[in-house]
């Protein structure tokens, strides 16, 4: 097993991973402090890991809610849902919150935990790539809005994370793919040794191999636990790893939540940033080929949906939440595994790449 620790003071966590984690019922009870416990899940992820998982929190009182599957159900109406579960089944500021499934259960469940009663514990057992690389990691908790995606929300620390490799078994590949786009983004803004190894190891990630994948997952999790160590609530660097955010948030809302997967929509949206990067004479067009190449191996997009051009981007970019002063600011690959916050791009530029 490896144990990785996000340092925040008396906030700190570790980030286990691992094969068969979640049948360490010892080290999962150890992040329990009080006997009720909550796991909130959706259908798809609860009828493969619930009941083993209850089964393995058999000496604590265990109640679970079950959430439809979907971007478009991490809503304020899912919100209140998990609200009055909690209330009617009379939980206290003791219950721990499990969130069992991917970023969307994670980010509703970490936000449920920080408003319930002012704030109670929560466990990310993310069951997707995409969440176990990226979402689950860093107290990025929210649900989305329809003028916009992760706009309701709070920056709340998780008690730990279990990232059972297992659970990738059971993933399909459309799903597996989109989490490859959080991965390809740690390798393009910091770490340019990672976007080779990368590069070097696409037959063996997309067969399987868990050796390999268990250290691509570490890389990725060390990754932003540094940065988010030093940065907790995104006043500087953290901002970084928005790299491609900012464009494929335009494209989830524009599209409707959950059409583009978010880690498709933010596959294409490094890709418009490297153009964009591109356009500014801060890139090199070899570079831009070589990201479009690795993102496509994953058979993911890399062009913007066809009815999508400025005048639909512009909207949903003006309510980023980077900007700052009325601002639109970008991360910008200005090398592979260099990055830099941008707030000098033209409309003509933007024009000129959308």
């Amino acid at each position: 097993m490896t144990t990785l620790n996000l340092n925040l003071g008396t906030r700190s966590y570790p980030i286990y991973i691992d094969s068969g984690l979640l049948n360490n019922t010892d080290l999962l009870s150890s992040h329990i402090h009080a006997k009720r416990v909550c796991i909130v899940s959706n259908d798809i992820v609860a009828p493969l890991y619930l009941d083993a998982l209850k089964e393995k929190l058999s000496n604590f009182i265990v109640d679970d809610l079950i959430l439809p599957d979907g971007e478009a159900e991490k809503s304020l109406a899912n919100f209140d849902v998990i609200m009055s579960h909690l209330l009617a089944n009379e939980h206290g500021r003791d219950t721990t919150l499990i969130a069992l499934g991917g970023g969307v259960i994670g980010d509703i469940t970490g936000f449920a935990a920080a408003c319930y009663q002012r704030g109670i514990n929560f466990i990310q057992v993310p069951t997707t790539l995409l969440s176990q690389v990226d979402s689950s990691v860093g107290g990025k908790t929210a649900i989305n809005h329809p003028l916009g995606k992760n706009m309701v929300g709070a920056f709340y620390q998780p008690k730990a994370v279990f990232i059972d490799l297992n659970s990738l078994s059971t993933l399909p590949v459309r799903e597996f793919n989109a989490g490859m786009a959080e991965v390809i983004k740690y390798g393009i803004l910091g770490d340019k040794d990672f976007f080779v190894w990368l590069e070097n190891n696409i037959a063996a990630i997309k067969s399987g191999d868990k050796t390999v994948l268990a250290k691509m997952i570490e890389i990725c999790c060390q990754c932003k636990a540094d940065i988010v160590a030093n940065d907790e609530k995104e006043a500087g660097n953290r901002a970084l790893l928005n790299l491609g955010h900012t464009f494929g948030h335009a494209i989830e809302s524009e599209q409707g939540y959950g059409n583009w997967l978010h880690g498709e929509a933010v596959a294409t949206g490094m890709v418009l940033a490297a153009k964009l990067a591109v356009a500014m004479n801060l890139l090199e067009v070899s570079d831009l080929r070589r990201i479009e190449k690795l993102i496509a191996a994953f058979d993911l997009p890399i062009n913007a949906p066809e009815n999508m051009g400025f005048d639909q981007f512009m909207p949903h970019m003006r309510r980023d939440k980077k900007n700052i002063a009325g601002k639109l600011r970008f991360i910008i690959p200005t090398a592979i595994g260099q990055s830099e916050i941008r707030d000098d791009v033209t409309p003509e530029t933007l024009q000129q790449i959308l």
